[in-house]
């Protein structure tokens, strides 16, 4: 006898948020170089993927530790830079 099975449920999908931001020339060039370094393992990745990994490993310092990463970046001015012509 064959029994009816349901399918087991399909996880459910994480909800996607779409963010713009603006960062020194510097911290984009650094994510192209983790690209780089990637590949040369035969690993892509996006650029999302590398922040995600990134506020992943942010997420396990402690709070003196986080706060020390963050002092060491260089200031930015918040805001959309204002449109020319």
């Amino acid at each position: 006898m064959s029994r009816d099975r349901k399918p087991a449920p399909s996880p459910e999908r994480a909800r996607l948020v779409r963010d713009g931001f603006t960062m020194p020339e510097a911290d984009y060039a650094l994510l192209k170089e983790l690209k780089y370094r990637l590949h040369e393992a035969h690993r892509e990745a996006k650029k999302s993927e590398l922040l995600r990994a990134g506020l992943r490993a942010l997420a396990e310092l402690d709070a003196q530790s986080l706060a020390a990463a963050l002092d060491r970046l260089e200031p930015v001015k918040t805001g959309r830079p204002r449109k020319s012509g």
